[in-house]
Order: C-alpha cells, then structure tokens, then sequence
C-alpha cells in the first residue's frame, strides 16, 4: 500500500484546496513524505494564503493565483535550501493553506454581570451580548501563534480566547465612557467601532483582524428594568391628583350602571367619591411641597358636609355638590337618610333644604307607549 501511494502522490502535480467546511482556518495539504515536484503547479483561490514551511521554519507565502513551483517561484526557499541543480529531484516542504475569508455571526456575551456606577441610578448590573466578524489577516503570525502544526484548524478552536479578550476590553471601554444608562441605547454604533478599534491589537497579535463588531443589547437585570417601567409609567401619567379623579370618575360611573344599585355597589360608590376628595387632596398637598409652595387652601368655611346612609351603611362625608350629583345619576332618592353637623337626627334627603330643588331638575320616566 505505501509503494501505491508513493506512486500516486508521485504523479501528482497540481496542489490545491477546496474548501467545503464554514468553519477551516488551517488546512495541510497531504504528501507522501511531504515530498513536492520539481514544476509542481500550486493553485490559490481568492479568500486563501499558501504558506510554505521548511523543516519548521516558514519559507514562502503565496497570495491567490497560479504558480509552478520553481527556483524563480521559489525564492526564499530556494536560498534556504540551496541546491546545486535547480530542484531536479523532489524537495520536502509541508504546505499550509490559510482561508482568510470573513468568519461572521461569531457569538460575545457576559457570563457574569458587569458592575458600574451611573450617575443617575448609582450602582448597577449590566448584561451585554452581540456578534462579531474576523479574519486571518497574516498568515505566517497566525500558523506561529495559534496554528502551529495541526493539520486541520478549525475556528472553535480560537473563539473562547477571543471571547475573553472581547469581554475585559468591553468592560473596559463600557465603564470608562461612562455614558448614562438611558443613552446607551442611542450610542450602540459609536460604541460598537470604538470597541473594535481597542480590541484589534490584541487581536492582531495573534495575525486576526476584527472586521465588524456589533452591540446588540445591553440590558438592566430583570428587577430593575420593572421599576423603570413604573417610572416611565409615572411620567406618562403626568398629574397624579387629575389621574386619581379620573379612575375615581370611571368607578362611580360603573357603579351607576349597576341596576337596583346593590350593598356592595353603593358603597363601593361612596368609597369611590371619599377615595376620590382623599387622594385629591392627597396629591395637591404632595406636589406643592415638593415644588417648594405651599399647600392648597383648606375647605371652605360654611361648606355642608353630610353623611349618606347607602344600603344600610354609613357613607361620606360628601359636599352638596357631589350628592347632588349623586342624586341626578339616581343612586340617592328623596328617602335617603342623610345627616350633617347641627342636625338632631338622620333626616330623608328630600326634606333637607339643600337638596330640595335636586330632584326638579331630574325628567320623569318616560310613558309607555300604547
């Protein structure tokens, strides 16, 4: 069998490589005891090196095109072999051939969480992922630094270091340009070429160029990007006091349209107005103080407050405004006991000289129709 591959190798004068792998840095093309012709033709494709290596050492690199293999081809191993008849007989020689194509869609992301300090929020975790594009762009650094004599290079087999020198030189950069939290998102781009040129140095120790690096996300830990959405939620709100009155408006309105007007609605209802004048109130005196004024005045002097008896259940207080109101939506009648200040004893609505004219102001049900 050896002396059948002798033969063939022998016959074999055309040294080439077609790559059928996404993933081959560094093939060695196979010769029968590395053993090359005098006049063999060396062919290199576009996206691809040929690097000569004599007994260890790097003699040629060939760029893509067609070469016969001679002495005027061959001339840094022509003088470092020296041979009196011109390669008349085979030379030893091993043959790497690099692919120096773009390696795309290479994976970068923090196993751990980075700390920094913003401005704004103090201490915080980040999280950050993205890609990355690369090539080989020196051949002969790239088979003395990372390849070294295998056969048969295959890209897993550099991304984890190259991982690593991404993530400290990103961390790096991130802290030092100390761009807040909420601008990070509008400066992806910026930062994305300012990390490609910092870490390309280290990269190109190693005979890699980093040609394209992308930030896709840099994200806040799951707790935090929910209190940010509750601040983002106050902010849209806008006047918290307008806001309260308004969902307060909403539930009695609810509460009207439930018909024959139950225990537990009517004094959901009278919660809802007390609630309302409450947080109102609540809200004014918050933002005033804040805003470094003073609180709103307090009630009028004389305004009649009065109590509701709703369902069975004591309601209020409620100013006349509000009950009449109330009793334009139909959720208090002339029967309802209502009480105030000054008053001996719980007294039917309509009897009361406040809301006397409330109910001339309510149209009468509509006939039946014959």
């Amino acid at each position: 069998m050896s002396f059948w591959n002798k033969l063939r190798n022998e016959l074999i004068d055309i040294i080439e490589w077609t790559d059928s792998s996404a993933d081959t840095m560094v093939w060695r093309f196979p010769r029968y005891q590395n053993e090359i012709k005098y006049g063999a033709q060396l062919t290199v494709r576009e996206s691809q090196v040929a690097v000569f290596v004599n007994e260890g050492q790097i003699a040629d690199v060939y760029q893509p095109g067609r070469y016969p293999l001679t002495t005027q081809n061959m001339p840094i191993l022509t003088t470092i072999r020296g041979w009196k008849y011109g390669f008349n007989s085979p030379f030893k020689a091993e043959v790497y051939f690099v692919n120096t194509k773009n390696f795309t869609d290479n994976k970068w992301g923090t196993k751990n969480p980075i700390m920094l300090r913003d401005a704004e929020f103090g201490p915080v975790r980040l999280r950050a992922f993205g890609t990355y594009a690369m090539r080989v762009s020196d051949a002969a650094t790239f088979i003395r630094e990372i390849a070294g004599t295998s056969g048969h290079f295959i890209l897993e087999g550099i991304t984890d270091q190259l991982r690593n020198l991404i993530l400290t030189r990103f961390t790096d950069s991130l802290a030092e340009s100390r761009i807040p939290i909420l601008d990070l998102a509008a400066n992806y781009n910026e930062l994305s070429t300012f990390i490609r040129e910092k870490i390309n140095p280290d990269f190109n120790e190693y005979g890699i160029e980093v040609t394209k690096f992308l930030v896709e996300n840099i994200s806040l830990p799951p707790e935090v990007e929910a209190a940010l959405d509750k601040r983002s939620s106050m902010g849209i709100v806008g006047n918290l006091a307008q806001y309260a009155q308004f969902q307060a408006a909403n539930a009695m309105e609810k509460a009207a349209e439930n018909p024959g007007g139950s225990a537990s609605a009517g004094i959901g209802m009278g919660m809802g107005f007390a609630m309302a004048n409450q947080m109102g109130q609540m809200f004014t005196q918050n933002q005033a103080q804040g805003a470094g004024t003073p609180a709103g005045p307090p009630p009028i002097p004389g305004a009649r407050q009065f109590f509701v008896v709703i369902s069975g259940q004591q309601s209020g207080p409620f100013d006349v405004q509000t009950l009449t109101a109330m009793i334009q939506q139909g959720n208090i009648t002339a029967e309802t006991l209502v009480w105030t200040q000054g008053m001996a004893n719980w007294e039917k609505a309509g009897g009361v000289d406040d809301f006397k004219n409330a109910w001339g102001s309510i149209p009468p049900p509509v006939p039946p129709q014959a």
